[in-house]
């Protein structure tokens, strides 16, 4: 029942506007189009009113969207950078690894201690 009343319908259809289609006095050129002028203050003041608290809603979604999209991509680049980080540690603990494992193989084959014994040699 919110649509317009008959007698809306039946001014509208009465009501045309001419509009040239052409900058010549040829009047053969005009389209007729109907006059909504009695109904659009009363819709356009109630439909601009939705329509601004819908914009405002999706507008402050749109919002919270993106400081969050931004808020996620600090967090990976943060996340990134150390998983970085941890991987030069990783690479320079290896080497110190490296390092340490032939140092003690030297020293073990430098030792008395860490030989080998050859039990046939001793037995002859």
């Amino acid at each position: 029942m919110d649509g317009p009343s008959k007698e809306e319908e039946e001014e509208e259809d009465r009501a045309f506007t001419n509009i040239s289609l052409a900058d010549d006095t040829d009047h053969s050129s005009r389209i007729l189009y109907p006059r909504c002028r009695s109904l659009l203050p009363k819709m356009m003041n109630a439909d601009m009113d939705a329509v601004d608290a819908e914009n405002q809603v999706e507008l402050e979604e749109k919002t919270r969207l993106i400081n969050q999209v931004l808020e996620l991509q600090h967090t990976l680049e943060d996340l990134s950078a150390r998983v970085d980080a941890v991987k030069e540690e990783n690479l320079k603990l290896k080497s110190e690894n490296q390092v340490l494992g032939q140092y003690i193989e030297n020293l073990m084959s430098a030792s008395s201690v860490f030989q080998t014994t050859d039990t046939k040699s001793k037995r002859k």
